[in-house]
C-alpha cells in the first residue's frame, strides 16, 4: 500500500469568545455563514455546530442577535415622517431609548459602545 502526504492537518483550538464572535458576525453587513466561515478558514458546518454548542452553554441565543433591515417608506418630499420613541433591548438586560429619527450610523456606533461597556 502506498500513501502520499498532502500536507499537515491543522487543528486549532478556539476559545468560546472567538466562536461567539464568529457566530455573531453572521448577518452583520449582510455576511452569510459561508462568508464568515471562509473568512476564518473554517467550514460552514463548524459555524452551525458552534451555534448549537454555545446555545447549550447559554452563551448564545438566536434572539440575542437582532438584525436591522432597511425600510423605505414613501413620503412626500416636503414631509418628514413623524418621529416615534423606540426601545431596543440589548444583551445583559441593557436597553436603549432613542428617537426613530436617529441616523443609522450614529445608532450603530451607540449600540457598539453600550455593548462594549
Amino acid at each position: 500500500m502506498r500513501g502520499e502526504i498532502l500536507g499537515i492537518e491543522r487543528r486549532r483550538l478556539w476559545r468560546d469568545e472567538d466562536k461567539l464572535e464568529m457566530v455573531l458576525s453572521v448577518g452583520v453587513g449582510g455576511a452569510t455563514v459561508t462568508q464568515v466561515a471562509q473568512r476564518h478558514e473554517v467550514t460552514r458546518q463548524q459555524i452551525y455546530k458552534w451555534r448549537h454548542e454555545l446555545k447549550k452553554k447559554g452563551l448564545w441565543s438566536p434572539d440575542a442577535g437582532a438584525l436591522f433591515f432597511p425600510l423605505d417608506m414613501p413620503v412626500a418630499a416636503a414631509e418628514a415622517p413623524p418621529a416615534i420613541a423606540v426601545e431596543l433591548r440589548l444583551r445583559g438586560g441593557r436597553s436603549l431609548h432613542f428617537d426613530s429619527a436617529v441616523e443609522p450610523v450614529a445608532l450603530t456606533a451607540l449600540i457598539r459602545a453600550v455593548e462594549a461597556a
